[in-house]
């Protein structure tokens, strides 16, 4: 009887965990909106919190789901991928493909996948750029490109390439406002509107070049990359 007690509660775990992730996907920025709005003196402490309890919502409902060896295997073939192009980049600022491999995951694989090659992406590169305070909120940042990316394609609106190099675009400009953000948060006082406004202006050139190099990598991989992966989702039933 617990086995079988067991078994139905991991089930009903997961479906709880899963409906709670847009939910605590969005609590990040909604903190850092709202303490940045009320003048929170501890900002950066209290939006790390709820930034490190969103993450492990999320790996704990992706943990609840119980994925198979072949689930893995192409979330974490992607998420080393994306690692080492990271860090094959290196010499050149802001010029990243981890955006447009968690687009191209969430898109073939689905959104909590695609979550996963960004934020797994993000924590095994930093091995090589160094582990501190900014890790977590890279592994959000791009883990949120990738999710997105999922949820959009999902509903038909990165069907057309327009589209989706329009977000590819976005999605870096979207990855900076969240770095940036916690940045202005952390270290900027006092926190003023020309302050904030100058922090972000500072970092606008490389998210643009991040914007612009997100949108050559998909045209690079979009096709042969989006096509075998589906081949593979399709051959093993993924």
């Amino acid at each position: 009887m617990a086995g079988t007690e067991g078994m139905v509660a991991r089930p009903v775990r997961a479906r709880a965990l899963s409906a709670l992730e847009p939910l605590s996907l969005a609590a990040v920025p909604l903190a850092m909106a709202a303490c940045a709005i009320l003048g929170v003196e501890a900002s950066a402490g209290l939006t790390m919190l709820v930034l490190v309890l969103c993450l492990t919502l999320f790996l704990a409902g992706y943990e609840a789901s119980r994925p198979t060896l072949r689930q893995l295997v192409p979330t974490a073939v992607l998420a080393a991928t994306a690692a080492a192009g990271r860090v094959l980049f290196a010499p050149f600022p802001d010029v990243k493909p981890v955006s447009a491999i968690a687009i191209v995951a969430g898109a073939a694989l689905g959104r909590r996948e695609g979550f996963m090659v960004g934020a797994l992406a993000a924590l095994a590169s930093n091995a090589f750029f160094g582990q501190g305070a900014w890790t977590p909120w890279q592994m959000y940042a791009w883990g949120l490109v990738g999710y997105l990316a999922g949820a959009l394609f999902e509903r038909g609106m990165l069907g057309r390439r327009g589209a989706l190099y329009a977000f590819g675009f976005a999605s870096a400009l979207l990855y900076g406002l969240l770095l940036n953000g916690w940045y202005v948060l952390g270290f900027v006082r006092p926190l003023t509107w020309e302050g904030t406004l100058a922090a972000f202006a500072a970092g606008l050139p490389l998210d643009l070049v991040h914007g612009a190099s997100t949108v050559a990598f998909l045209l690079a991989v979009w096709l042969p990359w989006g096509r075998s992966i589906r081949r593979v989702v399709a051959k093993y039933g993924l």
